[in-house]
């Protein structure tokens, strides 16, 4: 039986959990995130970031608005982090939450080590 890789919904699902049963200390910041799925960042937001290799972008963190009408959203790029669970081999689960806890964390401004800190939690 072929075996297919997860989903779009099935990042969703995973990112929805995640965003569930993030540290309290980080939820705070995030009530009423939404979540969207993209399979890659587009040609403006790579440039916008001046970032040159998208398969480095494993997600945004995007507040309330800077989309039209749109709530605080954290945005994931499936095929990215697609890529570094097949570099990796770290659960997928894990590396969704990983995604989603280092985007919220980063945008208010904790550092990488007190990211890392929330990510073992």
């Amino acid at each position: 039986m072929a075996q297919f890789p997860p989903s779009t919904e099935d990042f969703i699902r995973l990112a929805e959990a995640a965003l569930a049963a993030i540290p309290a200390r980080l939820a705070e910041h995030v009530r009423g995130c939404a979540i969207l799925v993209e399979d890659m960042p587009d040609e403006e937001v790579l440039r916008d970031m001046d970032i040159e290799d998208a398969w480095s972008l494993t997600g945004l963190y995007m507040p309330a608005g800077e989309i039209a009408h749109h709530p605080t959203t954290v945005l994931l790029y499936r095929l990215p982090i697609l890529l570094e669970w097949i570099e990796t081999d770290v659960d997928l689960a894990r590396l969704v939450r990983n995604v989603v806890i280092h985007e919220i964390a980063h945008h208010f401004g904790f550092t990488d080590d007190e990211i890392a800190a929330l990510e073992a939690e």
